[in-house]
């Protein structure tokens, strides 16, 4: 019986975790398990792992799975050529990367016709052997006379000894170890360098910060590398990685080995120097670049992820009625009034430049619109002129009567609204509607509830990422998915008035499921319990099981309905009110009951410590929001543009992303300024993210302005000198010359 695959030991020890916890992890992924549903409602099996943990291990059991799974098809090749050799078949089995299992397949892989291969064709492997071996008495002209043959195009000695060096070549750099030892010394030591290429090197470019760089390759951040590659796949950048090989040239020798007292020495310096130049270091480069571009492309995707969560996450206005506004200045700003359940009430359109009769007429329909129903806010699109229209909205509501500190004129960013406005799941909402209405619709919901409304959006079109474009797509995409699906389930639905595309976000839930729940629901009505999604055509047990603990049910007849305690638990809880005397309905919400209850009165089976202090604390504040409380940014009435910015002017903005070397501040004014790292603090700060996210309210300074290329330099730092009395400073890597780009914050915004 073929023995099946345990990842779980190797899992463990290369992410530090207990084999208990890991084990359970991949027993129950195996199973069909959801991250979400195991790293809440499964904490007693794998000992309270956290989502970032169990996630860990899924990528790596995932990796391992791939990585057996081309050992077995290594294995059976080399096998079935018959070279599989005891102590071969041992290397390959101890193999632990994808790397070193190919460096050790190679010399068995089938080859395209090389130079190597031509040489053997033509008799020439057996003066190959000779070079190898390196006979002390006998002369390696004496030896390849005996190869000489026109038929078979060997028509001298340096001909024969030339196809003997491709052969031997060839050998050298099939040699598992020299690949292993160059590829790290490549990481360890190795050298990006980056020249413009000649067509360009007289044009001025956005990468000309890069024209004569280098920098060691172990220590290039994330978006440096990637913006160089942006710079070759634009054609402009010529990026190279170089590395000092003389102090592994012993180690190379060692491997023939060398006998440097024969005839045969001049043959095997040809024989290294053409491996190495021509076979191996090419190779390697080209595996040291890729490894560095998926560090890279690792690191931005992280920033990416950290961005969207705080995105995500942002402090919702709630179920509140909201007019949403699509600044237009031509073509009209769209209104558009939502209820508290985002559903569309009515939408019109408004001229704000067009002159005095139209504007009168705009301050009337937008009167009108908001007198309709109490709207409790007005949210308005950041984009071109958007303060001038939350200027407009302001004062029509006062001359309605309306108080600001009643009814808030928010700045909502509009990224990615009008990418939901041509979609799809548009399309399905509001098929009667111009985009531009189902922008301003977009527009009041995420005011009212960012997550329910941003999850309908592709999220690399939210902005708030770091080269988007140049990572790994399927990676990018697979991370953002986890970020999605991880706010969702933190925050629970009402599954009552959720859309389909927020449903199918919660685990267990897939799109097509989604859609029954919602069509089911428009037939038959609200569901009164969760366990009534049961009757949901396709909604089976095991789907029920990892959903039902992330739906809430308010004001249903079972009230655990509206919290996060699992149905599988209700009736643990039963039995603490029946305990304490009372029902399940008085016990929720009342911390001074659920503070009477001893845990300890409960642990039984696959109930245990874990488990019940995540149920208290559900008890004591039933479906609690971990999201922060909202309240709106606080932009200057006399700063709207660029040009209203002067140098040392402060003011307070709102982090709109935050990059791997600083962040991005809404001010208002159409366009985000920088906040250069070395400005984030008044300390050394080495990653952004250690002290702003995305939402942060930030109180900043300009520092300068350039308005020709709509670039704002800001700082959060309390006082501007450059080098501050116990201040630590980065350890440079390279010549302060090649690096006279770091601290300039314009350069920097052009990298993005």
């Amino acid at each position: 019986m073929e023995e099946v695959f345990d990842p779980t030991p190797q899992i463990a020890k290369d992410l530090a975790l207990q084999s208990l916890g890991v084990a359970a992890v991949v027993h129950l992924l195996g199973e069909g398990a959801t991250v979400p549903f195991i790293a809440r409602y499964r904490k007693e099996a794998t000992g309270g792992l956290d989502e970032v943990q169990i996630r860990a291990i899924e990528e790596r059991g995932a990796y391992l799975s791939e990585l057996e799974t081309r050992r077995a098809t290594v294995l059976a090749e080399i096998r079935g050529q018959g070279k599989l050799s005891a102590e071969l078949s041992r290397a390959i089995s101890e193999c632990r990367t994808k790397a070193e299992l190919e460096d050790l397949y190679l010399p068995y892989k089938p080859k395209r016709r090389t130079r190597a291969t031509i040489a053997r064709e033509r008799g020439l492997e057996p003066l190959a052997e000779l070079i190898w071996s390196q006979p002390r008495d006998l002369e390696p002209e004496t030896a390849a006379a005996r190869f000489v043959d026109v038929e078979r195009q060997v028509p001298d000695v340096e001909a024969a000894l030339s196809g003997a060096r491709d052969i031997c070549a060839e050998r050298l750099s099939d040699d598992a170890g020299i690949r292993k030892r160059l590829r790290e010394a490549y990481l360890r030591n190795g050298v990006v360098r980056v020249s413009k290429k000649k067509n360009f090197r007289d044009q001025k470019t956005k990468f000309d910060m890069y024209a004569d760089y280098e920098e060691p390759l172990k220590a290039i951040p994330s978006h440096r590398y990637l913006a160089i590659r942006r710079g070759e796949a634009e054609g402009v950048l010529k990026p190279a990685l170089s590395l000092d090989v003389e102090p592994h040239r012993t180690f190379i020798e060692e491997r023939i080995p060398v006998r440097k007292d024969t005839a045969w020495m001049s043959q095997i310096r040809h024989v290294i120097e053409d491996a190495l130049g021509r076979l191996i270091r090419p190779s390697v480069e080209a595996d040291a670049a890729g490894e560095l571009k998926e560090r890279s492309d690792s690191a931005a995707i992280e920033i990416f992820a950290k961005n969207l969560r705080e995105l995500l996450l942002a402090a919702p206005f709630g179920s509140k009625a909201v007019v949403g506004v699509d600044p237009g200045q031509r073509t009209g700003c769209k209104c558009a009034l939502v209820d508290e359940t985002g559903k569309l009430l009515q939408h019109a359109t408004i001229y704000l430049v067009q002159g005095e009769t139209a504007l009168a007429k705009a301050k009337e329909t937008f009167g009108d619109l908001c007198r309709q129903y109490p709207v409790r806010a007005v949210a308005v699109g950041n984009g071109t002129h958007g303060r001038e229209t939350e200027t407009f909205a302001r004062d029509a509501l006062e001359s309605q009567g309306l108080e600001p500190s009643s009814v808030p004129c928010v700045s909502v960013s509009e990224s990615g609204a009008s990418v939901y406005s041509a979609s799809e799941v548009a399309r399905e909402e509001f098929p009667e509607l111009d985009l531009t209405v189902r922008g301003a619709i977009s527009i009041a919901r995420r005011l009212q509830d960012p997550l329910a409304e941003l999850v309908k959006v592709d999220p690399k079109s939210i902005g708030v990422g770091q080269y988007q474009h140049d990572v790994s797509q399927p990676l990018l995409a697979r991370k953002l998915d986890e970020v999605v699906e991880s706010c969702v389930n933190a925050v629970g639905v009402n599954v009552n008035t959720t859309s389909a595309s927020l449903l199918s976000r919660v685990a267990g839930i897939s799109a097509s499921l989604a859609k029954k729940i919602v069509e089911y629901r428009n037939d038959k009505g609200p569901f009164d319990t969760r366990g009534s999604l049961r009757e949901v055509p396709g909604l089976g047990p095991k789907a029920f099981e990892q959903a039902a603990g992330f739906l809430r049910i308010p004001s249903g007849p079972e009230p655990l309905d509206a919290s996060a305690v699992h149905p599988e638990r209700y009736r643990l809880v039963e039995r603490m009110a029946k305990d304490l005397s009372c029902s399940v309905g008085e016990l929720i919400g009342n911390p001074t009951s659920v503070k009477r209850i001893d845990p300890r009165n409960y642990e039984a089976g696959d109930v245990g410590s874990y488990t019940l202090s995540d149920i208290l604390r559900e008890l004591e504040r039933p479906g609690r929001d971990p999201r922060a409380s909202f309240e709106p940014p606080k932009f200057r009435d006399d700063v709207r543009t660029p040009e209203d910015l002067t140098v040392g002017m402060e003011l307070e903005g709102v982090v709109t992303n935050v990059t791997a070397f600083g962040a991005f501040v809404d001010l208002g004014v159409h366009q985000d300024g920088l906040v250069h790292v070395s400005q984030l603090a008044d300390r050394f700060v080495k990653d952004p993210a250690e002290v702003v996210k995305v939402g942060d309210k930030l109180n900043v300074r300009v520092l300068s302005v350039d308005l020709d290329r709509r670039r704002i330099a800001l700082s959060a730092r309390r006082e501007t000198a450059p080098n501050r009395v116990g201040a630590r400073e980065p350890k440079k890597t390279q010549p302060r010359a090649q690096n006279k780009f770091v601290n300039n914050p314009f350069a920097k915004r052009n990298e993005s």
